[in-house]
């Protein structure tokens, strides 16, 4: 049977990130590029 995942489960952990951790991911994410060139990935952290 499929699982549906719009309903709330009574057990899920609600998370309260910080505002710093959201920002670095959120940065590393802008500064993260992935090249693909014949079937291979290429990943270059532009910082």
């Amino acid at each position: 049977m499929a699982k549906i995942y719009s309903q709330q489960n009574p057990k899920q952990i609600q998370l309260n990130p910080k505002n710093e951790t959201v920002d670095f991911l959120l940065n590393y994410s802008k500064a993260l590029r992935v090249n693909c060139y014949k079937n291979m990935k290429f990943e270059a952290l532009l910082n």
